[in-house]
């Protein structure tokens, strides 16, 4: 073989090998739920310019956001109307779109909840201080 039959012949291997790449890529997009270069596109927006996005990310954000759908859609479901106006969807969003107020909710909650159990501890010692009961024999009238 001369130069030119091996140049050719390594040219046709590596056409061959991005074919098998974007097969493969096409494949695993089938199973997702969104196209992976919108996902990838916003994920990028809102990453710093210097993060780098394993594959295994990429699908893994898209699959994770098509199951947030799947939730939101089965609430949506509950609704016995056959058409979904936007207080609906609002109402069924609700819990994603508000996740930091939901967290800080429960922690002053149960801050609050701590605080009434030790009122409660200070007036179990107190009622068990001031009303301790004489020791009196038992005595049958």
């Amino acid at each position: 073989m001369n130069e030119e039959e091996i140049q050719q012949t390594e040219e046709e291997q590596e056409g061959q090998e991005e074919e098998q790449e974007g097969q493969e890529e096409e494949q695993e997009e089938e199973g997702l739920p969104f196209a992976k270069a919108e996902v990838v596109r916003l994920m990028k927006q809102n990453l710093d310019s210097d993060k780098m996005i394993r594959e295994r990310v990429k699908v893994e954000m898209n699959k994770f956001l098509g199951d947030v759908l799947e939730k939101v859609c089965k609430q949506l479901n509950e609704y016995p109307y056959t058409t979904i106006e936007y207080e609906m969807l609002k109402e069924s969003i609700y819990p994603y779109k508000n996740v930091e107020r939901i967290n800080e909710e429960k922690e002053r909650i149960l801050k609050h909840l701590d605080a009434i159990k030790a009122d409660c501890d200070a007036l179990s010692l107190d009622v068990r201080k001031t009303l301790k009961l004489k020791d009196v024999e038992d005595t049958l009238y």
